[in-house]
C-alpha cells in the first residue's frame, strides 16, 4: 500500500558529487552556478557518498513480490532549470526515482513533510536542523571517500541515545556524569526509553524485514552505543517494547566505532556526536544526526 512504503527524501549533494559546482557557487555566486550546469546539463555527475545507500534501497523494490517498498525523493535547492542536469544522471544511472521539488534555492526541507518522507539526507547541516526541529529523521551526510559496502544486502547502523531513543538519558550523563548515569538506568531498567528521532524510521525498515526470514532478510540493522552493562539493559527492554528487531547491538563502553562499524560493513552509520561521526567516517558512509544534548 502507498502509505506503507518507506519513504526517503535526498538531496541533490547527497545522491551525486556536485562539488565542483558548489566551488563555483561559492567562487562566483547563484547566477554563475546556474550557468555553469547549464554549461553541463549533458555531463553524468559522479556518485556521492550516499549514492550507494540510493542504490541499495531501490533494489529492495526488486524481491519477491512486485510491489513498491521504498520510494527515493530528490528535493534540492536549485532550480527546475539547473535540475535538469540532476534529472540526466538520474536516467543515466538508471536510478527510479520520479518525483521531485526544486526550491530554486530556497531551504528544500519543508517538502519533507508532503512527500511523507521517512528520512531526510541532506549535505546542508542548516536544511537538516531544520527538519528535525520539525520531528523528521534527518542527518548530514558526511564528506566520505570509502568503498562500497559490497553484496547486496542493505546494512544500516544506528547510535542509540539521541538518534533511535531520546536525549533524557545522554542528559543525566552530560550533567551529572556517568556514575549518575548508570544509576539512573539501572533504577529505570524497566521503563522503555521515549523514542528518538529515527525510531519511526527504524520501524519503517522492520516492516519490511518482517516480510522476510531472518535468513534470507535483505536489510540488516544494528546498534552501536557507547553504553555498557549495566546500561544495556534499558535499550535492550525499549526494542523489545517496540516490537522491533535489531539484528545486532554492540556496547562498546566508550570506544572508537570506526573499526566495529567497518566489520559491520555498514552501508550508514548515524549518529548524533560529531566525535563518533569522525572516527565512522573514515569507515564507513555517515551520517551526523545534530539533535539532542551533544548538539545544544
Amino acid at each position: 500500500m502507498e502509505n506503507e512504503k518507506l519513504v526517503v527524501a535526498i538531496s541533490s549533494r547527497a545522491l551525486f558529487d556536485l562539488e565542483d559546482s558548489h566551488k563555483v557557487f561559492e567562487t562566483d555566486g547563484v547566477d554563475a552556478y546556474c550557468q555553469y550546469q547549464i554549461d553541463h546539463e549533458n555531463e553524468v555527475l559522479d556518485s556521492g557518498v550516499a549514492f550507494p545507500l540510493v542504490q541499495k534501497l531501490l533494489h529492495l523494490n526488486t524481491l519477491g513480490t512486485a510491489r513498491t517498498r521504498v520510494e527515493v525523493v530528490l528535493i534540492s535547492r536549485n532550480s527546475a532549470d539547473t535540475g535538469l542536469r540532476i534529472f540526466n544522471s538520474i536516467k543515466h544511472y538508471d536510478l527510479d526515482i520520479s518525483r521531485a521539488a526544486f526550491t530554486g534555492g530556497m531551504s528544500p526541507y519543508r517538502y519533507v513533510e508532503p512527500f511523507n518522507a521517512h528520512l531526510f539526507l541532506s549535505a546542508d547541516p542548516t536544511d537538516v536542523r531544520s527538519a528535525l526541529d520539525v520531528k523528521f529523521a534527518a542527518a548530514t551526510i558526511l564528506p566520505s571517500h570509502v568503498g562500497m559496502n559490497q553484496g547486496d544486502q542493505l546494512r544500516i547502523a544506528f547510535d542509540g541515545d539521541a538518534v533511535l531513543f531520546s536525549d533524557d538519558a545522554e542528559r543525566v550523563y552530560k550533567t551529572e556524569g556517568l556514575e549518575a548515569f548508570t544509576e539512573s538506568e539501572i533504577a529505570a531498567a524497566q521503563h522503555p526509553l521515549p523514542g528518538g528521532p529515527f525510531k519511526d524510521f527504524l520501524s519503517a525498515l522492520h516492516r519490511i524485514q518482517s516480510e522476510f526470514s531472518a535468513v534470507d532478510s535483505p536489510i540488516r540493522t544494528a546498534l552501536f552505543t557507547a553504553r555498557a552493562a549495566p546500561a544495556h539493559e534499558r535499550v535492550i527492554r525499549t526494542l523489545r517494547a517496540w516490537n522491533i528487531r535489531i539484528d545486532e547491538a554492540v556496547f562498546l563502553g566508550g570506544l572508537e566505532k570506526g573499526e566495529f562499524l567497518r566489520t559491520f560493513g555498514a552501508d550508514i552509520f548515524f549518529d548524533d556526536q560529531e566525535g563518533h561521526c569522525e572516527s565512522a567516517r573514515r569507515h564507513v558512509p555517515t551520517g551526523h544526526v545534530p539533535h539532542g544534548v551533544a548538539n545544544d
